[in-house]
């Protein structure tokens, strides 16, 4: 059993994210390369300063641009958008493994009066015209319905046919996002951008078992290191306590994951065994430790697990834009800052791209946290580097009077 210092634990899981140390990624080959380790990174439409999935891989890939996830996407169709964990994006060759998703939803889907006469139509029409919204596609009306993406809720909710049907096949797999203007989706068949084999792929798992130990790895590889209890991390995939363990055990008697300890935690910890290397230069204290300064994104990988990044790093962090504005302790959209290997505080800015500006609203630093020379320059560095992925050419700071553009 490897027992880790909290410090150790700490870079380790750096490391490990591509967050520590010189760039291990850089442009789109690499932000391809960490989608595929993550496995997953987490889709949310609203763009601050960047959507979610951008900011994600802005913080660890060199050079990154978000048309570069555009085209990974819908150019390339390496990425497809999908539900994962809730919605995600994450690397085509792995469409096999959610066949019993996409067979289940076309079970459910089965359930809705109407629903099939409506997809049979919506197919046709797509099939003559290409890419549709639920703007552009002629099917009007309301049918009783709800999206099967999240397999939960009131199943007998009034929507609009036309989003209905839409969303109703692209969970079944028979359509694919063909591109987005904005948060509208446009969507068109499958057939047309994923290759036959995959789309006739079967799930490679035996059986559900086997599914679940090989999603429940893949979450432990995005993290890098996960305990055994009840995790957000695991959201979207049906795990209690029991089904948990087995996984846990099965994959450890396989050799696909190994035991941790971390001092002060009685909570084992696992690793994939394909990160032992990387362990051995944590442990020997050979890794490449150079301190960057980054703006993680509000679901970001690392922080999916908030009690886990709180017992390590004694760092808090809440998303706070459901938050009504009189209860919010920070901001609405405020991202985490990390400076090496600890979190320091907090910034909260919004981009406007038209303007060329990158506002910065706020900066909240940790208690004990002071404002040194070198922490202003990696700061502004940091800032600079920020407002160039959001198109901005200048910074400017909102509690100056008239702003202040940083050198």
């Amino acid at each position: 059993m490897i027992v880790l210092t909290k410090a150790q634990a700490r870079t380790f899981l750096l490391a490990k994210q591509g967050l520590l140390g010189n760039y291990r990624f850089s442009g789109k080959e690499g932000a391809y390369t960490y989608v595929r380790q993550a496995g997953c990174i987490q889709y949310d439409p609203v763009d601050v300063c960047g959507k979610n999935a951008e900011l994600t891989l802005q913080s660890r890939v060199k050079g990154f641009r978000k048309p570069m996830l555009a085209e990974l996407l819908y150019r390339d169709r390496l990425l497809v958008d999908y539900a994962d964990k809730e919605l995600s994006i994450w690397p085509t060759e792995d469409w096999p493994y959610f066949s019993p998703y996409r067979e289940r939803s076309r079970q459910l889907g089965a359930s809705f009066p109407g629903l099939s006469a409506l997809e049979r139509e919506a197919l046709a029409y797509i099939r003559a015209n290409g890419p549709v919204s639920s703007d552009t596609i002629p099917i009007d009306g309301e049918i009783f319905w709800h999206s099967s993406m999240h397999w939960s809720g009131n199943w007998h909710k009034k929507s609009k046919a036309a989003r209905s049907v839409l969303e109703q096949l692209y969970t079944d797999g028979a359509l694919v996002i063909h591109h987005k203007n904005g948060t509208r989706k446009f969507y068109d068949l499958a057939e047309r951008h994923l290759e036959p084999s995959l789309l006739k792929a079967a799930c490679p798992c035996a059986d559900d078992d086997a599914l679940l130990c090989w999603r429940v790895l893949r979450r432990i590889g995005a993290v890098g290191l996960l305990w055994d209890k009840s995790s957000p991390a695991f959201l979207g995939i049906e795990l209690n306590a029991e089904r948990r363990k087995s996984a846990f055990s099965e994959l450890e008697s396989r050799g696909a994951i190994l035991p941790a300890r971390v001092e002060e935690i009685k909570t084992p910890f696992y690793f994939r065994a394909e990160d032992a290397s990387l362990m051995q230069t944590v442990l020997t204290e050979t890794v490449d430790q150079k301190a960057r300064m980054e703006f993680l994104a509000p679901l970001d990988p690392l922080l999916w697990d908030k009690a886990l990044v709180a017992a390590l790093w004694d760092f808090r962090y809440a998303w706070e834009i459901y938050t009504p504005a009189d209860k919010r302790q920070y901001g609405y959209y405020t991202l985490p800052i990390l400076w090496g290997s600890g979190f320091i505080g907090r910034i909260e800015a919004a981009a406007d791209p038209k303007g060329g500006i990158l506002l910065v609203k706020n900066v909240w630093l940790e208690p004990g946290v002071h404002q040194t020379q070198k922490l202003r320059q990696a700061l502004a560095q940091t800032l600079r580097r920020f407002a160039a992925f959001n198109d901005c050419s200048t910074v400017a700071l909102c509690e100056l009077p008239g702003g202040n553009a940083l050198p």
